[in-house]
């Protein structure tokens, strides 16, 4: 790196991330920006060995008892429509969903129905949240009282969405269609979780909000959850987007830094531009 190169981005700073299928990318883009990575995979995708959840939304979907469909990422309306291929005709489900009130959050499950032909009809806007969802859902003027609502899930229950939807009075039936797991190995995440412990990391950057939940899963086995917390104190920590943000203030961790737009390489490059300048503050704040 040049001199002039060494004054901008992470000039040398150690950064903490969590991908794990794009880790590969996330190493490459943090040395790009001048940053040591420490990257450790924190979650594999594991599709449910058992969909008798999803094959039974199938059934009464196909029976006509549901009058709208929340699909909450692309990843899980694709899994699902493979699980109901299993034992009905695509065209049958498809047929089926093109008869409820279709609600994709975001652009992801809005790619795969319009793969199939179809459109939702109720697209969340950005940045996606469950409360841009419900309230996307308020604006659309007809209530949900009495409605009969399947949502189809990704990893955790999202209980802020299902509280909310309960509570405007509809009936909601949860369609798990796949989960996150820790890694098989979770030897790099313990040495991860245990260097920011150290204090041997300055930035740590989220991409997912699962990851957080599993930072603090393996926080809580390798000395607490509140010397985590104590820890990010003299951290940056940057969320990729409000969603990842909104789980990290859900336990009490701090956010330093969102990007301009949710995407991976952005999120790096602004954290890289602004790390130095909060890491001092943080720093100097932390010693009164």
């Amino acid at each position: 790196m040049t001199v002039e190169g060494a004054r901008v981005g992470f000039a040398g700073l150690r950064v903490a991330a969590f991908e794990s299928r794009l880790a590969e990318q996330m190493r490459q883009l943090i040395e790009r920006y001048g940053g040591r990575p420490l990257v450790a995979p924190s979650m594999r995708e594991v599709p449910l060995e058992e969909n008798a959840d999803a094959l039974r939304f199938g059934e009464r979907l196909l029976a006509g008892e549901f009058e709208m469909v929340l699909l909450l990422t692309g990843v899980g309306t694709r899994f699902m429509l493979k699980v109901l291929d299993s034992r009905w005709p695509r065209e049958q489900t498809l047929a089926a969903l093109g008869k409820t009130i279709l609600v994709a959050r975001g652009p992801k499950p809005i790619a795969v129905l319009r793969e199939q032909g179809m459109q939702p009809t109720i697209a969340v806007p950005e940045p996606n949240t469950w409360r841009d969802l419900v309230k996307a859902l308020d604006d659309q003027g007809r209530p949900l009282k009495g409605m009969s609502v399947a949502v189809q899930e990704y990893g955790v229950s999202n209980v802020e969405l299902l509280k909310a939807l309960e509570e405007r009075g509809a009936i909601i039936t949860r369609v798990p269609v796949y989960q996150w797991r820790l890694p098989e190995d979770t030897g790099p995440l313990t040495e991860a979780v245990r260097a920011i412990l150290r204090g041997e990391v300055d930035v740590v950057l989220f991409t997912n909000a699962v990851q957080v939940e599993h930072v603090m899963q393996m926080a809580e086995r390798v000395g607490g959850a509140d010397r985590l917390r104590q820890a990010l104190e003299k951290v940056v920590v940057s969320a990729v987007g409000p969603i990842v943000a909104e789980r990290l203030r859900a336990y009490q961790l701090p956010v330093d830094c969102e990007p301009s737009h949710p995407k991976m390489g952005i999120h790096v490059k602004e954290t890289s531009e602004r790390a130095a300048e909060i890491l001092l503050r943080k720093r100097a704040t932390s010693r009164h």
